[in-house]
């Protein structure tokens, strides 16, 4: 591929895979979504990793059912020199490289045809260290739209003036840098695509989970009743429903409050829970201070 026309994106999940010069249009001249499935679209140096562990599982079969779609976007494909080139050298001085914007700009263009402008409904998402941490809150938002553009970085980072100009979010997994945004564009994805409607066999699979309610799941247990010396609690065996309710209450107050002081705080003071944090206050619960959280 050469010149300036983009390569075509990798589809999944499509009825009929069609290589084209950018994504399908996904709306009709009178608005209406063509097609009621959840989209998502990715902006990858890479795009031979996807759909990768999301073709599996739960999420995979749901891909083959047209519950939701993946297309990945070559950003190769959007430079437009010889050489195609992606990156140089950061402004200012320093290792690495940088994404460069145009190219970067040109890729996002791509990645919004056809969708709705309004971006509670079509997000666009930059996989960064940096970013606000993803909360299982942000991810039901994110099931509720109607699809979303994720960017994954590589390198040092991508140009600022990029991610201003699109109004991109920045969000991290996990307090922690990876070689690239890809990983963490994948796990986001199964997070949303497993709240989706048909998705999980029954939506009870999704009330009890940690974070549902403010708390992170109970201890679980199964067959056989003794195992190794340790056994079942006998509450769980009890068949008396409230005592089952009232332990695992108990023991969700327990594990979050030992394991994630900053939930407990936000469980015990709700007015709370919407306020931003210094990353520094929840340093406890993570070693970002050891690293610097600067690339993508």
């Amino acid at each position: 591929m050469t010149g300036d026309t983009p390569a075509g994106p990798r589809s999944f999940g499509q009825r009929s895979i069609t290589a084209t010069a950018g994504p399908r249009v996904l709306m009709d001249e009178g608005g209406a979504k063509s097609d009621p499935v959840w989209r998502a679209r990715v902006m990858t140096l890479f795009p031979e990793m996807f759909p990768g562990p999301l073709g599996l599982s739960l999420t995979g079969k749901a891909l083959e059912k047209r519950i939701w779609t993946l297309e990945s976007l070559d950003i190769r494909g959007f430079a437009q020199d010889k050489h195609r080139s992606v990156d140089d050298t950061p402004a200012g001085g320093g290792p690495g490289m940088v994404l460069r914007p145009d190219v970067v700009g040109r890729a996002i263009d791509a990645s919004l045809r056809g969708v709705p402008e309004d971006r509670a409904r079509w997000p666009v998402i930059c996989l960064s260290a940096r970013g606000r941490p993803l909360t299982q809150a942000r991810v039901a938002r994110l099931a509720a739209a109607e699809g979303v553009s994720l960017l994954c970085g590589r390198f040092e980072g991508i140009d600022q003036r990029a991610l201003e100009a699109y109004g991109v979010e920045e969000i991290g997994v996990g307090d922690a840098v990876y070689t690239g945004g890809e990983i963490p564009a994948m796990a986001l994805l199964d997070a949303v695509v497993r709240l989706l409607p048909g998705v999980l066999g029954k939506i009870e699979s999704t009330v009890d989970e940690s974070f549902s309610a403010g708390l992170l799941e109970h201890p679980q247990y199964t067959k056989p009743a003794e195992w190794e010396g340790r056994a079942i609690p006998e509450v769980l065996l009890s068949g008396n429903h409230a005592k089952v309710d009232a332990w695992r209450r108990a023991q969700s107050e327990a594990v979050t409050k030992e394991r994630r002081p900053d939930l407990w705080r936000a469980f015990r003071d709700p007015a709370s829970a919407g306020a931003e944090r210094d990353p520094a206050e929840e340093a406890e619960q993570s070693d970002a201070e050891h690293e610097p959280q600067t690339r993508p």
